[in-house]
């Protein structure tokens, strides 16, 4: 059997809206979430953020993050050792807004533990503000939990 070009043309015609229709109803299925529900409000506050970057680059040393099976440890320099330390710690997961978790500092022996109970095993973004003695810091971190 011999199609004529009329019937292939309308034969790729049918076959390109059907490809087109299958990508726009997965693509309608598909959830994204956003870095963070108010995000115009946190990128007009951004200047402080790095005003606190600045500072935290002028420790002796970085914050060292590190993790072990039952908790995550942040370990603060020594400028802090006997300085009331406040702030936040953010873990943001990338994969699911739903694993993102907050947590209020309090700083024991220059540390900071954080329980793994209530975390997720995989990738995390960890974002610590903190202030002691007026002065705002800050620090990003990658970390990735697993069992």
């Amino acid at each position: 059997m011999k199609l004529s070009w009329g019937w292939k043309i309308t034969i790729l015609y049918v076959g390109f809206v059907l490809f087109m229709s299958t990508l726009v109803i997965a693509s309608s299925h598909q959830h994204f979430d956003l870095v963070s529900k108010d995000y115009y409000e946190e990128e007009i506050a951004y200047q402080k953020v790095m005003d606190a970057g600045k500072n935290q680059s002028t420790l002796s040393r970085s914050l060292n993050i590190h993790a072990n099976g039952q908790s995550v440890i942040i370990d603060l320099p020594d400028e802090f050792k006997s300085k009331a330390v406040t702030g936040n710690v953010k873990f943001y997961s990338p994969v699911d807004a739903s694993w993102d978790k907050d947590f209020k500092i309090d700083a024991e022996n220059n540390s900071i533990n954080i329980s793994r109970s209530v975390l997720r095993n995989t990738r995390y973004t960890i974002k610590i503000s903190f202030s002691a003695d007026g002065k705002n810091y800050y620090q990003e971190s990658e970390i990735i939990l697993h069992s």
